[in-house]
């Protein structure tokens, strides 16, 4: 059975309740279980799932299976609901008022928004990139990559600390080109050195999954290839899915392509079809998914 996803504890409940993995010591903080590469990583499952935004409905009937290790795209136009599915599955999408789930995500069999599940471990668990790369202002690049380690794991020892900051940073190819500027403003770095902050500050907390918001759409062409070069290696470590409106870097970075479409202005984003990025690309089974992909609308 895999362990339990951190149950919301009562105020007067100990903190030990919650699922939270031991801290790597020194000697174990740079090369961690969770970071060695071919480790198989979390399954996200969805069953018929609903999305609310108070009364409008904005994404019906999703059900589909995020793999392990593997790169998923989600792909699709504007306003059919693919930032929205992606938000559910670490419950982000709640934060919104009035906004609600209906319908199953599981990670590796586990109900994310079952009965007592802590939202908060959810989204230790399940990482989240933004659009905008969004560095803490106020924060180094050293407070920026450590700022979730005190949430998820308590009080950390400067020495692992110090350890996990590095492994994060050279997780996200940043560490040579910062590591002598470390108490530097994260906000001082350019756009594309920005976004690999945030991919660091993401895998220090060591999630299991990894969802990225269209990463790469205020990057130039050298830092796209970049990010995409670099979600290539993550996935050795990570599941991920990321949505792009970038057909080619769909094809490029994704093994897994799933196309959401809207049938009619007003009405509901639908998943209408996932498979391998090469099938979707070349030969996909529905008319909307070829019309999509070959750029005859979008």
């Amino acid at each position: 059975m895999p362990a339990a996803i951190g149950a919301a504890k009562p105020e007067a409940e100990s903190s030990e309740t919650e699922m939270k993995p031991p801290l790597p010591s020194t000697s174990t903080a740079r090369t961690s279980t969770r970071a060695s590469a071919g480790r198989p990583a979390k399954t996200i499952e969805t069953r018929d799932v609903n999305l609310f935004y108070g009364d409008f409905q904005a994404v019906e009937g999703v059900t589909m299976t995020v793999e392990p290790n593997k790169v998923t795209a989600l792909i699709g136009s504007s306003g059919c609901g693919k930032t929205t599915f992606l938000r559910s599955l670490n419950r982000m999408h709640e934060l919104t008022a009035g906004a609600r789930m209906e319908g199953e995500i599981a990670l590796d069999g586990q109900d994310v928004y079952g009965r007592g599940v802590d939202p908060v471990q959810v989204r230790r668990l399940v990482g989240m990139v933004f659009q905008q790369p969004n560095p803490f202002p106020a924060m180094s690049i050293y407070d920026n990559v450590a700022a979730g380690l005190n949430l998820s794991q308590g009080k950390v020892k400067k020495v692992d600390r110090d350890a996990i900051v590095e492994r994060s940073l050279r997780g996200a190819h940043l560490w040579e080109e910062v590591k002598d500027r470390l108490d530097k403003p994260g906000a001082g770095l350019s756009g594309g050195q920005q976004q690999r902050l945030c991919i660091a500050r993401a895998i220090a907390v060591e999630p299991e999954v990894l969802l990225m918001d269209e990463p790469c759409s205020a990057l130039d062409p050298v830092a796209t290839l970049a990010i995409e070069d670099l979600i290539g290696e993550l996935k050795t470590k990570y599941t991920i899915a990321i949505v792009t409106h970038n057909m080619q870097q769909a094809s490029r970075a994704s093994d897994v392509t799933a196309f959401f479409n809207l049938e009619a202005t007003g009405r509901p984003g639908r998943l209408v079809e996932i498979g391998p990025t090469e099938k979707i690309f070349t030969s996909p089974s529905q008319q909307a998914t070829e019309d999509y992909v070959s750029g005859r609308f979008g």
